[in-house]
């Protein structure tokens, strides 16, 4: 059974990058956009999708990942995940759709598999933009990814320094108003006297001291993104004249009486616990229905514990981009066996502290602030909760190797296994 020529033709004239696959995950045809970005030269009609795009010998499924194509043979729906594929450019995050087709018999014969390469994401070191590839971070970028399009607002939810504004600014960017302004709020800077000429601004006049007029962040903000930093920290006596802002869509200049109407996108973060704060009614449970349309949970840093090397690595690129600085093994080691109660910003502190430490190229454990050795020394990290195998085993074995100094031999030599086998089980 092979696509029909419509089909083909459909998608050979098609911008998005398709393949059209049977129900073994067996690739029968692919277009002119497929074999440009992913195909790499390579004839990947008649191959399996998971080998092509992950080297597995075995479905998504069953290593451990989302499987669309299984998704939707058993519920005959559409499905969409965010997968790390590789391509002719390295590894990189990919938004795949995947979509079944009924054929002549009235029952599903096809299935077609639409990829777009995510741009605001990385999964190598990158100047800009959000760097990551553990299951939490692609978790989070696929909720990105899936409310961005949308105008609906989004609520961060995180602790603080797991990175709330660079979130913010990928939604923007990925939004119908990455070409207006993004406008942030901090909402924990704004006294009671400061919100609304901040917010709203004010008319020549409008106090002492207003000596012309202000054009408010709401204003700045029109045809954008307003992103409101901290909202949880907005008095409840405030919280009042945020509602009415977001019920009605309008807002006045202090000292003002036209009507202004607001158009911006409307993003909103806290570390609070917002659902509590509405039970013991230090925040409106009305202003909260309004700000969480779309929760986003961000991991902390021991949450993503495979992201941490990335991300040193990213940052010595970022914060002393005209000098080649490595990692040590030990260095690594005893970065990864870290929980960072500050999370990335306290990561940045760290690295740019053994930059500053560091006379050669190379950072060493000595480079690294006290507290991580001592971290190190206690016992295996993030052992208070319970997680899945794999996870415990991953920060055993990243535990382990700090005591080894980072040394892969000897500690594969200790544990009984192969050099090999333990690169690939730290790279999970």
């Amino acid at each position: 059974m092979s696509p029909t020529n419509e089909l083909i033709s459909f998608l050979e004239t098609h911008p998005d990058a398709q393949i059209v696959m049977d129900a073994d995950y067996r690739i029968l045809a692919a277009n002119a956009a497929y074999r440009r970005h992913y195909a790499g030269g390579r004839d990947v009609v008649g191959q399996t999708c998971y080998a092509v795009s992950h080297g597995y010998s075995r479905p998504c499924d069953e290593c451990g990942e989302s499987c669309p194509l299984a998704a939707s043979r058993a519920s005959g729906e559409s499905h969409r995940v965010l997968h790390l594929h590789h391509t002719p450019r390295g590894e990189e995050h990919v938004d795949v759709e995947l979509t079944p087709i009924v054929g002549a018999s009235g029952k599903v014969e096809y299935f077609v598999e639409r990829m777009m390469t995510v741009r605001e994401a990385s999964s190598i070191p990158a100047m800009t933009g959000l760097v990551g590839k553990s299951t939490a971070f692609n978790r989070m970028l696929e909720m990105v990814r899936r409310v961005a399009p949308s105008g609906t607002a989004a609520l961060l939810l995180g602790e603080s320094g797991t990175g709330k504004e660079l979130v913010a600014q990928a939604i923007h960017q990925q939004s119908g108003r990455e070409h207006g302004p993004f406008v942030v709020v901090e909402c924990s800077g704004l006294t009671e006297t400061l919100f609304e000429s901040e917010l709203f601004g004010y008319e020549k006049g409008a106090f002492t001291g207003a000596n012309q007029r202000k054009i408010g962040l709401v204003e700045s903000a029109s045809g954008g993104t307003l992103f409101l930093d901290e909202v949880g920290d907005i008095p409840l006596s405030l919280q009042v004249k945020l509602l009415r802002l977001l019920e009605t869509g309008t807002f006045r200049r202090v000292g003002g009486v036209e009507t202004l109407r607001a158009d911006f996108r409307l993003i909103a973060a806290t570390h609070r616990d917002l659902t509590g704060m509405v039970e013991r009614g230090s925040f409106r449970r009305d202003l909260f229905y309004r700000l969480s349309v779309f929760p986003i949970h961000l991991p902390a840093l021991r949450e993503r514990r495979e992201d941490i090397a990335l991300l040193a690595e990213t940052l010595l690129t970022r914060l002393a981009p005209g000098r080649a600085y490595t990692l040590s093994e030990a260095a690594r080691a005893r970065l990864q066996a870290y929980d960072y109660p500050g999370n990335i910003r306290e990561l940045r502190n760290v690295i740019e502290r053994a930059v500053l430490m560091a006379d050669g190229d190379t950072l060493l454990p000595e480079h690294l602030p006290s507290e991580l050795a001592n971290d190190a020394a206690e016992g295996m990290p993030g052992v208070d909760a319970i997680v899945p195998m794999e996870t415990a085993e991953l920060r055993y074995l990243q535990w382990a190797l700090a005591h080894h100094d980072g040394d892969r031999k000897s500690l594969a030599e200790q544990l009984g296994i192969s050099e090999r086998t333990l690169y690939r089980k730290l790279a999970v």
